[in-house]
């Protein structure tokens, strides 16, 4: 593991509990980048510690109580900091330390997309930039919203502490939003594939935690079934394999009946929401035995009972596009173009895909080369790269 693996793994619950001591979130992340830096400098010299989360901790506790005390901060200011370091645990009804924090993180006073957006930058460790694509809209953008709801809970006072067991439904939607975007983000990116592992291991502990809550359940399985394929999802050379052309003999079987499974009990509690729509989504996939037994008209009826958000806008018409014939998916991948997903490079793929299919192989040269452009994975880039070698010589 590298220096920067622990660092990402440790970073949450070192900016969490400076938060908690000093009740400052700027102070906190610029205390915990200090350790970190401290730790990129003594580290190699004189090893990795047993437990390089209490030793960022301390570290960054102690950079807080300088910093402090340089600001002439009361006495009984400095003894809380220093104390609350060697408090015990409390007791909490949620189990784990990050699922905790995560709640405590989904505060109902901040919009929605800020408190997934602020979970992911404090506890997973994600750049702004990273954050970002995932909401696919501008670093600026990104960045000016996590500055504004930083202050927004100085300045209101939101307490940062873990919410009672009562008050955790409330928060339970944006911790499932940042849980599935955790997931997303390993599993587009096979070299953080340990994030879309932490996903799945929360969401099954939600799932014990909130056995009566069907979207929970829906999440899991829809992280088992993408899950099932990871390993058919990438060429020995790190190019994107497709579904279509993925070995579905060397699918995880194990999973996909655990997500059937699991999606077939919290179907029959009659209360469906968008991941188990997804995780339905995923399964009309998995239980397809070769790609051209995929039920086209049922996915895209699937994703018409999904919140019309432009990804799922463009998801849909792929689908209908594989049902329908490819001219019915440029058209309304077409309609799509002049909207938000403009600089989302799958709008492109998917535009070039269909003029390939429809022989038009000029313009789809020009869409895979705005695709590649795009692309921000190299595996996604490899793939546009070698589709549009195939066009290429044969336009």
């Amino acid at each position: 593991m590298t220096y920067a693996d622990v660092f990402r793994a440790e970073w949450g619950q070192v900016v969490a509990t400076l938060i908690r001591m000093t009740g400052d979130w700027e102070l906190a992340e610029e205390c915990a980048q200090e350790a970190c830096a401290a730790a990129l400098e003594r580290w190699p010299r004189d090893g990795v510690p047993n437990k390089p989360g209490a030793w960022l901790t301390t570290t960054a506790r102690n950079r807080a109580i300088d910093w402090l005390r340089r600001e002439a901060v009361g006495a009984a200011k400095l003894q809380e900091v220093a104390a609350m370091t060697h408090e015990p645990p409390p007791a909490y009804d949620v189990p784990d330390d990050r699922l905790r924090l995560m709640f405590t993180c989904c505060h109902p006073a901040l919009a929605m997309e800020a408190r997934v957006a602020l979970t992911l930058r404090t506890l997973a460790g994600l750049s702004t930039a990273e954050i970002a694509r995932a909401f696919l809209v501008g670093e600026t953008t990104m960045s000016k919203r996590l500055t504004r709801a930083k202050q927004k809970i100085q300045y209101a006072g939101i307490p940062y502490r873990v919410p009672p067991a009562h008050l955790l439904p409330e928060r339970t939607p944006a911790v499932l939003a940042v849980l599935y975007l955790l997931f997303n983000e390993g599993y587009s990116d096979v070299s953080r594939s340990t994030l879309s592992q932490e996903g799945i291991r929360l969401a099954r502990l939600l799932v014990e935690l909130m056995p009566e809550e069907p979207e929970a359940a829906g999440l899991l399985a829809l992280m088992l079934f993408h899950d099932s394929r990871r390993e058919t999802r990438l060429s020995p050379d790190g190019v994107l394999i497709t579904l279509d052309e993925q070995d579905r003999t060397r699918w995880n079987c194990e999973l996909i009946t655990e997500a059937e499974e699991l999606l077939d009990r919290t179907l029959q509690r009659r209360m469906p929401g968008p991941y188990q729509v997804q995780a339905a989504i995923a399964a009309c996939h998995a239980i397809a035995r070769t790609a051209a037994d995929t039920d086209w008209p049922q996915i895209a009826a699937l994703y018409g009972q999904l919140p019309q958000t432009p990804v799922v806008a463009l998801n849909r018409a792929v689908a209908l596009g594989m049902a329908d014939g490819p001219g019915v998916g440029l058209a309304l991948v077409d309609q799509l173009a002049a909207g938000s997903l403009a600089g989302y490079h799958l709008l492109p793929a998917a535009r070039a895909d269909f003029l390939r299919r429809l022989n038009r192989r000029t313009e789809a040269v020009a869409a895979y080369t705005e695709a590649i452009e795009l692309a921000t994975t190299d595996a996604d880039r490899k793939y546009l790269q070698k589709r549009l070698a195939e066009v290429s010589v044969r336009s």
